[in-house]
């Protein structure tokens, strides 16, 4: 059966050849679904492994970009197991780099690691209008809004954003992420939580969802 350690490992160490080869394997033998999302929590874990190496200064963009391939890689490879998901759907976020901003590799690290972790995730893409998140998150209300920036302007676009959902008086929570992102800027934009870390800010989704 399949060896999780083993796993989060090969994941950590960026491993491709040997995460497809244990994955494939394990696919073939007919896992169930439970067995299916241990394996898919190990792969998580070394995604975990990958986010430490990069804030030590091991890995670096490229590195980070490459692990979120390979976990998007790897959950394709898992969804025929996984089944539909219909009923195992956490929740759903609302993702996108907010205006004025086209960077889009920490959203898409983040993406699918929420993925991974069971919800639903409408990515607006890059430079997203205030409108276009207020919009979105009336049609799927009780949702997660997660904006990405990595500009300074990058703030005042989600302060701008959060003052308009909430002024639509939309029932959402509300997390930021990115290189400019602190505590500081977190309270002037008004949102409910921040990150500068994918794995950390799944996590703080699934305590919302909880």
């Amino acid at each position: 059966m399949l060896d999780l350690k083993e796993l989060t490992q090969a994941v950590g160490d960026l491993e491709e050849e040997l995460v497809m080869d244990l994955l494939n394997e394990f696919v073939k033998a007919s896992p169930s679904e439970p067995e299916a999302q241990e394996a898919i929590a190990a792969c998580q874990a070394g995604m975990a492994i990958v986010g430490e190496l990069f804030e030590k200064g091991d890995y670096f963009v490229g590195d980070l970009i490459f692990a979120g391939e390979l976990l998007t890689e790897s959950i394709n490879l898992l969804k025929p197991v996984l089944g539909s998901g219909a009923d195992t759907v956490a929740g759903t976020i609302i993702l996108g780099t907010v205006h004025g901003d086209l960077h889009d590799i920490g959203k898409n690290i983040f993406k699918s690691m929420s993925e991974a972790a069971g919800f639903e995730v409408i990515d607006l893409g890059i430079d997203v209008a205030p409108e276009l998140f207020v919009k979105t998150a009336k049609e799927n209300q009780g949702c997660i809004i997660g904006m990405s920036g990595v500009l300074t302007l990058a703030i005042d676009a989600m302060k701008e954003t959060v003052e308009m959902v909430k002024a639509a008086g939309i029932d959402a929570k509300i997390i930021i992420g990115g290189n400019p992102v602190t505590k500081e800027a977190c309270e002037h934009v008004g949102a409910d939580q921040y990150t500068t870390n994918a794995a950390e800010g799944v996590k703080i989704c699934q305590e919302w969802v909880a």
